[in-house]
């Protein structure tokens, strides 16, 4: 491990140098590659440096054990740093261990957030749009760009769907395991018995694709263009601003209808069809290893139910990982760090287990 760490200790510094070049500078393409390489690399070799000072303390602490001879003193001091950096020591090497996992090429990007409304009626879309506002809060204390892109209202408070892209460092990294089917469990305001009803919503977390990484041919493609409906003005409603996208080879469609401009429609749906078609194909590969995803967590399969909220418990119940809080309106503020640190730990646990079987 140790001649790979000091291999990327090596890269580092290389990268360090090329970044201060000119010739880097005036090509922002590859420069921003480049600082985004340099970050990742540098959060391991930070850590390289911390194990490394760590050991230096221990090898310190047990010399100066070793030339205390009967001086109680300085023994009980050399004694104490020594149980100190050996508790720290392994904590610090697990760290490192997680940094040096293979990345998920998708943990870096952006992503397309799509919430549906499932079974249980006006309750299910009235709880799709208050998990909207969760993930919206959420994304506010991350300090990243929440835009809707596309929302059918009931005109009730509710909310049959939504497609969403939010915008930000290592989005898709933590939002990940939000895909699922989430379970409400609550008494709705139209329930005069008291009794508890239990609706679903599903959330389906797509890392949002380049140009470069999906290639769509326009042949495949057919454009219809359609005037939009609900709210939005006499010009939405009367010109044919709205477009859908349909697929032709997969049958996927997307259909955007929120600008007023053809060719800000046609820009966010094909921003989504292209986050869709890469979905399609990683599901490919995921059903070619099958065995291995089961030993992680969760599929990521929006039939799969994840969390379960439970609103007169005041509950939030994590499924995957046995994880269940009582602060469920904390959460509904976008207090959902617990569970997102929880789960991303969780996956890095298993893979460094798979890791170690496999070594």
């Amino acid at each position: 491990m140790f001649e790979k760490l000091a291999q990327i200790e090596k890269n580092y510094d290389e990268l360090t140098a090329q970044i201060s070049s000119p010739e880097l500078m005036n090509d922002m393409s590859n420069y921003a590659k480049t600082m985004k390489q340099h970050r990742a690399l540098g959060e391991i070799v930070e850590k390289y440096h911390e194990v490394k000072r760590a050991q230096t303390e221990l090898e310190g602490a047990r010399e100066l054990l070793d030339a205390a001879g009967d001086d109680e003193e300085m023994r009980e001091m050399a004694q104490s740093e020594i149980v100190g950096l050996e508790e720290r020591l392994p904590a610090i090497e697990e760290e490192l261990k997680v940094l040096l996992l293979p990345k998920d090429p998708n943990d870096e990007k952006n992503v397309i957030l799509e919430i549906r409304a499932g079974t249980g009626g006006d309750e299910a879309t009235l709880f799709a749009a208050e998990v909207l506002r969760m993930y919206a809060r959420y994304a506010e204390r991350q300090g990243w760009k929440f835009e809707i892109l596309e929302m059918t209202d009931t005109g009730v408070g509710g909310m049959k769907d939504a497609t969403v892209v939010v915008e930000g460092d290592k989005v898709y990294s933590k939002l990940r395991f939000e895909s699922g089917v989430h379970r409400v469990q609550r008494v709705p305001a139209t329930e005069t018995a008291g009794r508890i009803h239990t609706s679903a919503i599903t959330v389906a977390v797509l890392p949002e694709a380049e140009e470069v990484d999906v290639q769509i041919n326009q042949n495949d493609l057919r454009i219809d263009t359609f005037c939009s409906s609900g709210p939005g003005g006499q010009s939405v409603n009367t010109t044919y601003s709205a477009v859908r996208l349909t697929h032709l080879p997969s049958g996927v469609v997307v259909s955007m209808q929120d600008e007023k401009s053809q060719i800000k429609n046609r820009e966010k749906a094909m921003r989504v069809l292209r986050a869709r078609l890469q979905e399609l194909e990683e599901q490919k590969v995921h059903d070619a290893q099958a065995s291995e995803r089961k030993s992680m967590v969760g599929s990521g399969d929006r039939s799969e139910k994840i969390r379960t909220y439970n609103f007169k418990e005041n509950r939030v119940s994590d499924h995957r990982i046995g994880l269940t809080v009582h602060q469920l309106d904390l959460v509904m503020q976008g207090a959902l760090d617990e569970f997102i640190d929880s789960l991303v730990s969780h996956f890095q646990t298993e893979k460094l287990k798979a890791e170690a079987v496999n070594a």
